[in-house]
């Protein structure tokens, strides 16, 4: 692959993975057969690329730096099945841009930067529907928060939302040795399979993510004290009833609920008045 001379843009997150053994588990990972199309996030310059293209039916990689699509271009110039887009993923209608190469499902494979994982994460669960399997490569510590159990220190509102409506697994472990420039930090390749159904029913998914980002809001604080304040259309004194009706301790912390508890106070402050 050329470009070795395009050096990595720090203001972009940027850090290319260059491990070939992490490269074709990644691969491996992603799985995709004949005629299956691909979703690839942040190509850089293309040494997953390479993988992908020999398995996918068709490849559609989403790139920003302006610097690394020309490269791009021209490295899988003479394979029609890739097709190398310039723009911010954040931008752009993932429905309709992946309409114009294919129906649905599709297969997405990522090295998401640390600073833009979150609204990326968010974007593909919003638009779940689209995608059979996910394999995500981030910093470990978002990982986690991801794969992770209630009464943990990582478990949050990415965990709760994510495991929502997929299984989530952690695959590969990538140590800083992997990249260039070497990062700070350890990575973690995470394996996401949509449920066919949601793994509980919340009864409004809107509302439910409201009660849930309330619920950790202030995470040395007592359930109690986050949700009081009628914040989520129920009055102060209606929080306790409400508490009282699921079988959840007002002083318990919102780390320690699992996804059916939160189902169940979503539901019984809907009933109490509660609205978006």
């Amino acid at each position: 692959m050329r470009g070795d001379g395009i050096r990595a843009r720090k203001a972009l997150g940027q850090n290319f993975l260059t491990d070939r053994s992490v490269l074709s588990r990644i691969a491996a990972l992603v799985s995709a057969g004949a005629g299956e199309r691909i979703l690839e996030i942040g190509p850089g310059k293309g040494a997953l690329t390479s993988y992908l293209a020999e398995q996918a039916g068709q490849l559609v990689a989403v790139e920003l730096d302006n610097r690394l699509v020309p490269l791009l271009r021209g490295s899988f110039s003479g394979n029609p099945s890739v097709t190398i887009i310039e723009g911010d993923i954040l931008d752009l209608d993932l429905r309709e841009t992946l309409g114009r190469y294919g129906t649905p499902p599709w297969k997405v494979a990522a090295n998401l930067p640390y600073n833009i994982s979150t609204p990326v994460l968010f974007r593909l669960l919003d638009a779940r529907d689209l995608f059979s399997r996910l394999v995500l490569m981030l910093q470990k510590e978002v990982g986690n928060r991801l794969a992770a159990g209630p009464g943990s220190k990582e478990y949050g509102v990415l965990s709760v939302l994510f495991q929502l409506h997929f299984d989530v697994t952690r695959e590969i472990l990538v140590r800083p040795g992997s990249f260039h420039p070497v990062p700070k930090v350890d990575s973690v390749v995470l394996l996401f399979v949509p449920l066919a159904q949601p793994r509980v029913d919340v009864g409004d998914e809107d509302y439910f993510r409201r009660v849930v980002k309330a619920s950790f809001a202030m995470r040395r604080k007592t359930l109690w004290n986050c949700l009081k304040g009628g914040a989520l259309g129920v009055p102060t004194d209606g929080i306790r009833d409400v508490l009282a009706r699921c079988g959840i301790d007002e002083g318990r912390r919102g780390e320690t609920l699992s996804l059916h508890e939160f189902a169940s106070l979503t539901k019984e402050l809907m009933a109490a008045g509660g609205s978006l």
